[in-house]
């Protein structure tokens, strides 16, 4: 039994990795660690897990973490993984990071929109844990950077039709809508019930963080340099993300050569789901799962292609696909604790 530790377990990511985690038949939870609740019993901070977590929120201590974990989950704000990850790894840990930190294999990519890195020496051999397109990459890897929410229903529906030449890599834009949660557990005006609710907005338009980080995945796997429009939007949801691209295809394309492109990339990976009718993807039939689901529409009289994708932000954007990279690290079936069935409504 692989023993399991999350640094930062009461931020929204990190409560779910715990969530997921405590249902896990092949890892046992040993070591949960928060800042702000040293001390407190995980279950006073989350009464839903009453019953179910019996583990009291430590602050951190890298000698008693590693003594009692082998794989590591660094739920934290950017910044603060770079200092302690290195240590981590010396030790023989295996880590996944959910914070930007070792998102990047540019480091100078990374300082333009953060801050100054502090463990670029970690960087090369970081694995961007973008679970259902690095696979093989993940299975030997000892350091992952979890892919954030934006990137993963952004890269799942646009990577394969890029990758086989159906789209013209100029004209890509992605429009994203949020749930709240995405924001994290940190308090914020603009995350205030009465700034949210009956509100519908874009922000950081053209301008977000996330941008660069699914530039450089684009461009790795088309093989030349993709920029994008990217624009997101929070909407008055809890949790939940849906994205919606539009591109020029690169020529006369036809519905089943799209359909087969997704088949061919996507039919061994269990978690994508491609819609089979026509109705899009909604984030309802996600919520709490580890799925994405794709669908797309040939828009034929303006030649557009329409790609779009619903995800939980914090199962499959976040504390989901960590779970299903630890599985794929550790050699076991990538859905383990990760197949509750979805809510019908």
């Amino acid at each position: 039994m692989t023993r399991v530790g999350v640094i930062g377990a009461t931020g929204y990511a990190g409560a779910e990795l715990v969530r997921i985690l405590a249902g896990h038949s092949e890892v046992e939870l040993t070591v949960l660690t928060s800042r702000n609740y040293a001390g407190e019993k995980f279950e006073a901070i989350y009464p839903a897990l009453a019953g179910v977590v019996d583990l009291t929120c430590e602050e951190y201590n890298i000698d008693r973490l590693c003594d009692r974990a082998d794989v590591i989950f660094t739920a934290l704000p950017h910044k603060l993984p770079m200092a302690i990850v290195p240590e981590l790894i010396q030790r023989g840990k295996r880590v996944v990071d959910l914070s930007a930190d070792f998102r990047f294999q540019d480091p100078l990519t990374y300082e333009a929109h953060y801050e100054p890195h502090t463990a670029k020496e970690l960087l090369s051999g970081a694995v961007y844990g973008l679970s259902e397109v690095y696979f093989e990459d993940i299975k030997s890897a000892t350091l992952i950077g979890n892919p954030g929410c934006y990137p993963t229903s952004v890269l799942l529906p646009l990577i394969p039709p890029l990758k086989k030449g159906l789209l013209d890599h100029r004209t890509i834009i992605a429009d994203s809508k949020s749930g709240v949660s995405g924001a994290g557990r940190s308090p914020s005006l603009t995350t205030l019930f009465c700034e949210v609710t009956e509100s519908f907005k874009a922000y950081k338009v053209a301008e977000h963080r996330h941008n660069p980080e699914m530039e450089e995945v684009l461009s790795r796997e088309a093989g030349q340099e993709v920029n994008i429009t990217f624009i997101p939007h929070l909407i008055p949801m809890s949790r939940g993300m849906l994205t919606t691209i539009y591109a020029t295809p690169a020529g006369k394309i036809g519905p089943e050569e799209i359909r087969q492109c997704f088949d061919d990339c996507y039919e061994k990976r269990p978690f994508v789901r491609l819609r089979q009718d026509t109705k899009p993807p909604d984030t309802l039939h996600v919520r709490g799962t580890n799925f994405c689901d794709i669908g797309f529409k040939l828009d034929e009289r303006n030649n557009r292609l329409v790609l779009m994708a619903a995800i939980d932000n914090l199962v499959k954007g976040a504390a989901g696909q960590a779970v299903q990279n630890m599985n794929i690290m550790l050699g076991l079936d990538e859905t383990v604790g990760l197949l509750n069935t979805p809510y019908p409504i």
